[in-house]
């Protein structure tokens, strides 16, 4: 069923209006935080059982999906494992490989696309993840960029992720019996990881058991984090230009269930996302372990995330996982 903005909601929008843009020149967001609200209401279990990832890479396929939620028109891209030789560039339309992946749903920030975070979003589906990431109507590159719209944005990531779903049981399709519907996580940057947030407090979607957010807040959407017990993964630059890293940081504090915190000294407000450096390398290890983690249940992995995190001194790593 699609989730409507509540008068909440609209209510608390006008804190929005600090988070202004992705882009360099994007004015500092206003670090304050919903002013009242419920207490948190959550179960200490991950959902997960324990599990093993595979630890061979794969190749990458990728494909487009036409979605309208009410005339709202979500074009989505697919990133998935394929068949064949690992390493390159994601291939369009490859064959998917054997076996049944968990789907992480990818939410872009404002003025970006999806394609912008490909470097990243291709390594999550060589390590065995199928990634779904939306265009959104208002907040992508040429769009009217109404940051308001971000509430409405947790909506359209459910809705997304209930057709990505429906594909395992699609008859020709290309994914039919490739996606594990019980092991789905949301990440997201900046607007997007406003939208990531919001999927786990005002409009919490049960389905989702585990969360990344990389340079988000929790403007507008609160942090009455509720449901099942979800681990989170935040990614900060403490130079963040755009989103506070305090603002970040108040965000992560209020995660009532397993979490850390990768922050990165150095880094501004994710322009590191969208290169290939050693930074992004650290981001993307680090986030790849945390999934395989999350989501496959994988102990070993857990024993490795902390270890990515501080490779190389790019990074200092707040564990409570």
């Amino acid at each position: 069923m699609p989730r409507r903005v509540t008068p909440a909601l609209l209510a608390s929008a006008v804190l929005m209006a600090g988070l202004v843009g992705c882009s360099p020149d994007a004015r500092k967001a206003d670090s304050q935080q919903a002013p009242v609200e419920p207490p948190p209401v959550a179960t200490p279990t991950p959902q997960v059982p324990a599990g093993k990832a595979p630890q061979r890479a794969f190749a990458v396929g990728v494909r487009q999906l036409k979605l309208n939620r009410d005339g709202r028109v979500l074009p989505t891209t697919l990133w998935y494992p394929a068949a064949g030789q690992s390493g390159g560039a994601a291939k369009r339309s490859a064959t998917a490989a054997e076996g049944r992946f968990p789907v992480v749903m990818f939410s872009h920030g404002l003025g970006g696309r999806p394609d912008d975070y490909g470097t990243l979003l291709t390594r999550w589906a060589a390590a065995g993840f199928v990634v779904a990431a939306p265009t959104f109507p208002h907040t992508s590159r040429g769009a009217d960029n109404n940051v308001l719209d971000v509430l409405n944005q947790p909506a359209d990531v459910s809705y997304a992720l209930d057709q990505v779903l429906a594909l395992d049981g699609k008859a020709g399709d290309a994914l039919r019996g490739r996606l594990d519907g019980e092991r789905v996580a949301a990440a997201g940057h900046s607007a997007g990881g406003v939208t990531t947030i919001g999927l786990f407090t005002a409009s919490r979607d049960k389905r989702l058991d585990a969360g990344v957010v990389f340079a988000g807040t929790a403007l507008g959407v609160g942090t009455a984090f509720a449901g099942a017990a979800a681990p989170q993964l935040f990614v900060h630059g403490e130079l963040d230009e755009v989103v506070e890293y305090a603002a970040g940081r108040a965000a992560y504090d209020k995660v009532p269930w397993p979490k850390a915190m990768l922050s990165l000294p150095k880094g501004d407000h994710g322009r590191a996302l969208l290169s290939d450096g050693a930074t992004l390398r650290v981001v993307s290890d680090t986030s790849v372990e945390f999934l395989r983690w999350s989501l496959y249940g994988d102990p070993d992995a857990k024993k490795r995330i902390s270890t990515d995190a501080t490779r190389g001194d790019i990074a200092t790593f707040d564990d409570h996982l």
